[in-house]
């Protein structure tokens, strides 16, 4: 099992260099390695352990609009996994399919049972349970990393992020919060030369993204002065959890939103002119671009 580099003991004990710390989500925002991951490695992964060959249209159709064209994109995998086949379920399709679809108690335990939602845990709770759909979901995970590690190598970061980085690394901490495994983010970060810029890395193993603000941030820094940059909604709601402001990269226009970000946003940011009217619009450009409802949906 891997061994992580950073705890939570680490964030908060994160060193204050700046006035302003930065936390900034990796897949979808910093690298365009969303759809590369999705399609390849988690999607094939879930046709695969849940035997669902004969229903892979729609299988993709719902996997793709939670991950990657909805409000749900860029949770963490589990929850995704279980809005795919909640979705996937109501659909009329599926259902006239005649094909027995997979049962998701097990995973709404895992869920909701407070602890976090990380392979680690999870094997923990195999050890512990031994349950049949329990070894299935820790497979399927296992399986997706294993898929990663061998398929998405080498992507550079999308347009505009090296030198955001240089200018954000020289006014304000900076760490990457995600919800993907800490292996992952570091190789990619390391590969890419961008490791250098975030004092830390804070994968899944570190718990929500919310919380990885909330301990780095502690009582350090004063209102306004945390600013979360990501591409979902979950990013959103962590930085509205943590007290952040947000700064959205918008999918699809990514190479934009890093410009923006570098001629303007976070000079206003610094310069305690970015709250309000101008958070307002960004997020709503945002908003537009990742629906609640499916298109197959009336």
């Amino acid at each position: 099992m891997h061994m992580t580099l950073f705890t939570q003991a680490d964030l908060i004990a994160l060193p204050k260099r700046h006035d302003a710390l930065v936390g900034l989500d990796s897949d979808g925002c910093v690298f365009p390695t969303m759809e590369l991951k999705q399609k390849q490695c988690f999607h094939a992964e879930i046709i695969r352990h849940w035997q669902l060959e004969k229903l892979e249209r729609p299988l993709r159709e719902c996997a793709e609009f939670v991950n990657l064209y909805s409000r749900w994109r860029g949770q963490n995998r589990f929850p995704a996994l279980l809005k795919t086949f909640e979705l996937f379920a109501d659909r009329a399709d599926v259902r006239a399919s005649g094909v027995k679809l997979p049962d998701t108690t097990t995973l709404k335990n895992f869920i909701a049972s407070g602890l976090p939602l990380s392979n680690a845990a999870l094997e923990k709770e195999v050890d512990r349970a031994g349950d049949a759909e329990l070894v299935r979901l820790l497979l399927w995970s296992l399986a997706v990393n294993a898929n990663v590690e061998r398929h998405v190598k080498n992507l550079a970061p999308f347009r505009g992020v090296r030198e955001c980085l240089e200018k954000i690394y020289a006014q304000a901490d900076l760490i990457v919060v995600s919800q993907t495994p800490e292996e992952a983010l570091v190789r990619e970060w390391q590969a890419s030369g961008l490791a250098k810029f975030p004092a830390l890395i804070a994968g899944q193993e570190l718990g929500t993204k919310a919380e990885h603000l909330q301990l780095a941030a502690g009582k350090k820094y004063t209102a306004g002065r945390v600013l979360m940059i990501g591409d979902a909604f979950g990013d959103l709601h962590a930085a509205r959890a943590a007290g952040a402001l947000f700064f959205p990269v918008n999918p699809g226009h990514e190479a934009a939103s890093w410009q923006c970000l570098h001629a303007e946003a976070f000079d206003r940011f610094l310069g305690g002119a970015f709250a309000g009217k101008y958070e307002a619009d960004l997020i709503a450009e945002f908003e537009a671009l990742l629906p609640e409802i499916p298109p197959w949906q009336p």
